[in-house]
């Protein structure tokens, strides 16, 4: 076998790397080729918004595209542009802005990685011959045979957990998984780092990209309100007991959780629990309100062994994740006829609709990743709860 547990020699295995312009997937560019693979880079032109093309930490726009193109010269391997910006505005950014007006959190990488990067791409890696489509992402997989799939593999957090990019990842299909490798899974950063130094690439140096490439500055408010032209509706601002407190311009300008720029003033803390698109209500209570200790999902993708049913209908127990930077934290999932859903042995504060549940078997940086799911509701302590129903039920003024 060979580094990328293929049964041939590296020089007769094609590998297209998913090259973005950045460091990581330079290197892994670079890596592949020294090790002699026949190695190809392709490169997404994924939109264009005027300035943010030259931004520091942008990515997949006209600064990077030529950044990647320098690196495969240095590497001397080919390199092609692939344009897919209306396919990036169809499965990802209009679905964002949609998600926005929705009152949710989306989560716009792992759109990315669902449709753009993992389908179309590897699609086109496949009609180019390739045995593999190897990316940057700090993620490891390794081999998992069962009866019938002998090429069947499992995903496991990376040796650095700092840079761990399995929750983004966690939508990614058995059949992909089968078919991707993520050769910077042992390394940390640092490490990668070194490497595009004595590869002699230029991006040796260069800024990660941001999480959320095509939002300028970080405004997620100025894109929805361009898109969505009608979504900026005003509002009441609502207590959790009822009260009314004030205005608002626009749920998209909300966010659950957040505590600063609500827009009232009053003598205790409050924070957005709770964002009523159907009523334009943006309604606050104490950071208590926040606390969730059950999540209900929808879009589940599950990666165990066997089948989802049978494997949590009497509650599985395993580790979750619902928020990118926090570590996994002990929890059982369920499946029942009131649907898929996970209760959290720690309660999380903030959890909001759009955002991802990621399930694993351990907590630490060998952990395999059994998937997860979108989440579509979550569940309060009791007297929140109580009381955000009550609020929900009660007719609202046209």
């Amino acid at each position: 076998m060979n580094t990328l547990d293929f049964d041939k020699k590296p020089e007769d295995t094609r590998i297209v790397v998913a090259m973005s312009g950045g460091v990581d997937s330079s290197v892994v560019a670079g890596v592949l080729k020294r090790e002699g693979y026949d190695v190809l880079g392709i490169t997404l032109q994924l939109y264009d918004h005027g300035a943010a093309v030259h931004r520091a930490g942008s990515c997949c726009a006209g600064q990077d595209i030529d950044d990647a193109r320098r690196v495969c010269e240095t590497l001397g391997i080919p390199h092609y542009v692939l344009d897919y910006e209306a396919r990036f505005r169809e499965t990802v950014i209009n679905p964002f802005a949609e998600s926005y007006v929705a009152g949710e959190t989306p989560i716009p990488c792992v759109a990315c990685n669902q449709t753009v990067k993992f389908a179309d791409l590897l699609a086109t890696a496949r009609e180019l011959g390739a045995d593999a489509l190897a990316t940057g992402h700090y993620i490891r997989s390794r081999p998992n045979p069962a009866p019938g799939l002998p090429s069947r593999r499992s995903l496991y957090r990376p040796i650095d957990s700092d840079r761990d990019q399995s929750y983004f990842l966690f939508a990614t299909t058995q059949e992909q998984i089968d078919y991707l490798r993520f050769p910077l899974g042992h390394l940390s950063k640092a490490e990668t780092r070194a490497l595009a130094e004595d590869m002699g690439l230029v991006v040796a140096k260069k800024a990660d990209s941001q999480d959320i490439c095509f939002v300028p500055q970080g405004k997620y408010s100025d894109i929805v309100a361009k898109l969505k032209p009608n979504a900026a509706l005003a509002g009441d601002i609502v207590h959790l007991d009822g009260r009314v407190l004030g205005r608002h311009d626009g749920i998209l300008h909300y966010t659950i959780g957040q505590r600063r720029g609500i827009g009232i003033a009053t003598g205790d803390p409050l924070y957005v629990v709770y964002l009523d698109a159907r009523s334009r209500r943006v309604i606050v209570g104490p950071k208590e309100a926040l606390e969730t200790h059950r999540v209900y999902l929808r879009d589940v993708n599950w990666l165990g062994d066997g089948p989802l049913g049978s494997d949590a209908a009497e509650g599985f127990a395993c580790f979750a994740k619902v928020r990118s930077t926090r570590p996994p934290a002990p929890a059982v999932l369920h499946a029942d006829d009131s649907g898929i859903y996970v209760d959290l042995s720690v309660g999380e504060a903030g959890v909001a609709p759009g955002q991802a549940c990621v399930l694993y078997s351990a907590e630490g940086p060998d952990a395999r990743v059994y998937g997860g799911g979108f989440i579509e509701r979550s569940e309060r302590a009791a007297d929140a709860e109580a009381s955000l129903r009550a609020l929900l039920a009660t007719p609202v003024a046209a």
